[in-house]
């Protein structure tokens, strides 16, 4: 089973300063999720420029696949030298999950990473490891199904010291509210904003230091494949069809004549569903084993301006429990729908051109499908999902 990372970030800025003097960066390949969290010397916009240039480093490196001592080697020579303190100094924590479950770290001063199985608190055992003349820890553990990670600065631990808490809100502590919070909370956006609320409450709404919490929580992946527009070459019907027919997940065709094709190919009908008209939105279709069918440029367009309304929340998308035909929606939010709540989407464009597309007095966006499957490719790979675009 290929198992899917979904990641929550939740930031305080120290008080007094408009920007966190910690950074994180998540970049995903199609065989692990590499998160990287760095505390800048200091607080406010200079720490900040140390932390993101430590993350954007050590991000852009691992995902070409470099050493861990080739990594700090190069942030330690970037970084800029502190004139007060004569340092370069930022943390960082690196956590590395990959799709079947096997998984890294390593952190350099920032705390212990949580790991729990299911609910239960599990320690994870760190070797010291000097490189390039700091200690490293690291390790290595394996996370399944329902698993939670959990990276923090030393603004979490250090809440409350010297007022509503003495010592700061201690590792062992925050390890138990996790725990609690296991019970009611389960999507890692929201377990991560959890934590940052009672460190805040702790501070008395006036961090003293820039804390950052990031959240990982594993599950099945889920897959979502698209297929678009018939093939250029006639030839390629039947691959294209048994690609579709081949795949994970969910299932969805967009377009009349593709859905003929597969239809044919297949031995399968399409019958027209009337039950949701949007007069903006043509209607959809079915067809045993598909999830979704429906008319082709008009429907993807719209679904594109659906994720682009999505995308614009403050809160990120959660899914919604819903039944496979959800009452009163039209085809495109239906597809919105899907993309969004999936984790890896695979694309199968077909490139003959439809000549009515080519109108002049159609807009852009109606006249070139490959355009607009571009765009929404890249709006999905921003909101940190795994997206595949094949053509034939």
């Amino acid at each position: 089973m290929r198992l899917f990372v979904e990641v929550g970030i939740s930031q305080l800025p120290k008080w007094g300063e408009e920007l966190c003097g910690d950074d994180v960066a998540i970049c995903r390949r199609h065989d692990a999720l590499i998160a990287i969290v760095s505390d800048g010397l200091g607080s406010g916009v200079k720490a900040n420029i140390l932390a993101t240039l430590t993350t954007r480093i050590a991000a852009s490196m691992l995902r070409e696949g470099a050493q861990l001592e080739d990594v700090v080697d190069t942030i330690g020579g970037t970084l800029p030298i502190c004139k007060a303190r004569g340092i370069a100094y930022s943390t960082f924590t690196i956590i590395e999950i990959h799709t079947d479950g096997s998984s890294y770290f390593a952190r350099f001063d920032n705390p212990e990473v949580f790991f729990f199985k299911g609910k239960k608190l599990v320690p994870l055992e760190a070797v010291p490891r000097t490189i390039a003349g700091k200690t490293i820890y690291e390790g290595t553990f394996k996370v399944k199904d329902g698993d939670t990670v959990v990276a923090v600065t030393d603004g979490i631990i250090h809440s409350g010291i010297g007022g509503d808490l003495p010592l700061g809100w201690r590792w062992p502590d925050v390890a138990t509210f996790l725990e609690r919070c296991q019970e009611s909370v389960t999507d890692a956006q929201g377990l991560a904003e959890r934590v940052t609320r009672a460190s805040k409450g702790y501070y008395r709404g006036r961090p003293g230091d820039d804390a950052t919490v990031v959240v990982m929580k594993t599950r099945p992946i889920r897959i979502v494949t698209i297929a678009a527009g018939p093939p250029r070459n006639p030839g390629d019907d039947a691959a294209f069809a048994r690609a579709i027919v081949e795949a994970e997940g969910k299932k969805v065709i967009c377009g009349g004549t593709t859905a003929k094709i597969i239809g044919r190919e297949l031995g399968r009908q399409v019958s027209v569903d009337l039950a949701d008209l949007n007069p903006s939105v043509p209607p959809t279709g079915y067809m045993p084993g598909f999830d979704l069918v429906t008319e082709g440029i008009i429907t993807l367009s719209t679904a594109l301006e659906r994720i682009n309304d999505f995308n614009g929340r403050e809160r990120p998308w959660r899914p919604e429990r819903r039944s496979s035909k959800p009452s009163g929606e039209d085809g495109a939010t239906r597809l919105a729908r899907l993309l969004m709540e999936g984790d890896e989407i695979n694309f199968l464009v077909g490139l003959a051109i439809n000549p009515a597309h080519q109108n002049p007095r159609l807009s852009f966006n109606l006249s070139l499908k490959r355009q607009v499957v571009s765009e929404m490719a890249g709006i999905l790979e921003r909101l940190g999902k795994i997206v595949n675009v094949k053509y034939f």
